[in-house]
């Protein structure tokens, strides 16, 4: 199925909304079939393997992507950083896998309160991985956040399920995977990562599934086919969101999927998330918003930065207004 195919329904209504509007809607719209895709990871994990869900989700997540393969051929694949698809890919598996398999032993509520932390994960990597500088407020935000993962899991109450720290390390996972994507972006398109992404995926993930692997039912396979299915909705609903605006200002609705996966696990599991699950999510995905909202800030001041240096004539000297700026930024961030 096509962007356009699954768009065009409801295009003619959503086109007469401000673009501001049509993200928040897509941006919801995604975090409903995500948190559907949870229910779903449940449910089928009660007879087939979580690991074989991974496997069985990237399987028809690639098969998917034919319609792009027959439209711009194989030669679209060419690019220079294999190495970096391999690691990527890799991350991207681990993380699926942890997820899954966490998804299937803890209440859907917590684990996705407990996968907000994935941008205060990303925040410490990009330190080492990319060289950023972080700033007293957004290290102050960050430990705010990892506060709220206390809050839910409260050590001192109750026992750190395994189920829970899978969570958690999908989390870590997911932001280890999103700092390689980053690098990929600066040479390579979305299209290409998401092709690769789906080669790499399913090998990597074929194997642990051999580990646990049993055949599932026609009424399995036929759950496996949705999850599949659905996971590319989602993922045409969150790329045409963030087309349409900044992350930034759609990153807020992610906050959704809590109710939405709180409302599937009463109605479905019978689980009912306790109240320190809301005020630790509440806490978490804050933090969070605003370490995403600090970073947007200073890339926008780079970029400006960058045009300023370029827009001016090259016989000119402009270090010391380019020092300047930088030292702004650092003094801002700092602030």
């Amino acid at each position: 199925m096509t962007a356009p195919s699954v768009f065009s329904l409801p295009h003619k209504l959503l086109s007469r909304l401000p673009q501001s509007l049509q993200a928040a809607v897509f941006m919801i719209l995604a975090c409903a079939i995500f948190s559907l895709m949870s229910g779903l990871i449940r449910h089928i994990s009660e007879t087939v393997p979580a690991l074989e869900i991974v496997f069985f989700r990237n399987v028809f997540g690639l098969l998917a992507l034919a319609p792009w393969f027959l439209r711009n051929g194989f030669g679209a694949l060419k690019t220079n950083r294999i190495g970096l698809y391999l690691v990527r890919g890799s991350f991207g598996s681990a993380t699926m896998c942890f997820w899954f398999w966490g998804v299937s032993l803890v209440p859907l509520a917590e684990a996705t309160a407990l996968s907000f932390t994935a941008p205060l994960f990303a925040t410490i990597l990009a330190i080492f991985f990319l060289g950023e500088k972080v700033g007293i407020r957004r290290w102050t935000a960050t430990l705010v956040g990892f506060a709220g993962t206390m809050i839910i899991l409260r050590p001192a109450v109750s026992t750190i399920e395994p189920g829970t720290i899978m969570i958690i390390a999908s989390a870590a996972l997911m932001a280890c995977a999103s700092i390689f994507l980053k690098k990929l972006m600066t040479t390579d398109s979305p299209a290409q990562a998401v092709a690769w992404g789906g080669i790499i995926m399913v090998p990597t993930t074929f194997i642990p599934a051999l580990f646990v692997w049993v055949w599932p039912s026609p009424e399995s396979l036929l759950w496996l086919l949705l999850l599949g299915t659905i996971a590319t909705m989602a993922n045409l609903c969150f790329t045409r969101a963030i087309s349409l605006s900044d992350l930034t200002a759609i990153l807020p609705y992610d906050f959704t999927r809590l109710p939405f996966v709180a409302l599937i696990g009463y109605l479905v599991f019978s689980q009912v998330p306790d109240f320190w699950t809301w005020v630790g999510a509440a806490v978490i995905f804050s933090s969070s918003i605003y370490v995403s909202w600090r970073e947007s800030k200073l890339e926008r001041k780079d970029e400006a930065l960058v045009a300023a240096a370029v827009g001016t004539s090259p016989a000119v000297d402009v270090s010391g207004d380019i020092e300047a700026a930088v030292s702004r930024a650092e003094r801002d961030d700092k602030h």
